[in-house]
């Protein structure tokens, strides 16, 4: 009778030290901040496929600048409705040829006129103030390196959506 009163007793003991543990695991995680930069409006369409060939980004790896005050990219048909966010709109081609948006502005600066660049070389973008880096291309606008990487609470690209419009357009937009 003792031997299963002190088996139950370790085995409730491990239990406990299990969930410790994991509380621990947990808390210790890093919360990454997507939210830094602040909300700006966001409506980018491509109203026909020829359209998105000539100016979206149709294959992997391909990458695209939307500043509207600066009237990139040249010759883009912008309407009276179109808006770019609060830096800028980043247009890439992910490594499956998915479509992804960003937000151009640094979020450790958190300017609109501090933006990132794209490195074709390393295939990820880069702040050339602050030197943070951010990977684009795989996953998701997260830091990789820099103070955007380093810090406690590091921070992330803000990410917009892209989605396919009720006439086959392709739209970019804020969620």
């Amino acid at each position: 009778m003792m031997r299963k009163v002190i088996f139950g007793f370790k085995a409730r003991f491990r239990h406990v030290a299990a969930i410790i543990a994991l509380v621990f695991i947990l808390a210790g995680c890093k919360h990454v901040d997507d939210d830094r930069t602040p909300p700006a409006g966001v409506w980018i369409v491509f109203a026909t496929e020829p359209e998105w060939t000539k100016y979206g980004v149709p294959s992997a790896l391909d990458h695209k600048m939307f500043i509207l005050s600066e009237g990139i990219p040249q010759n883009f048909p912008y309407t009276a409705m179109m808006q770019t966010g609060y830096g800028g709109v980043l247009l890439v081609g992910d490594i499956n040829g998915r479509p992804a948006a960003y937000d151009l502005s640094c979020p450790v600066e958190n300017k609109p006129d501090i933006r990132i660049r794209v490195d074709e070389d390393k295939h990820d973008a880069y702040c050339a103030k602050c030197g943070s880096r951010y990977s684009v291309y795989s996953n998701y606008g997260l830091p990789t390196a820099g103070p955007a990487a380093d810090s406690d609470h590091p921070y992330a690209l803000r990410k917009y959506t892209v989605a396919g419009g009720p006439n086959g357009e392709y739209r970019v937009v804020r969620p």
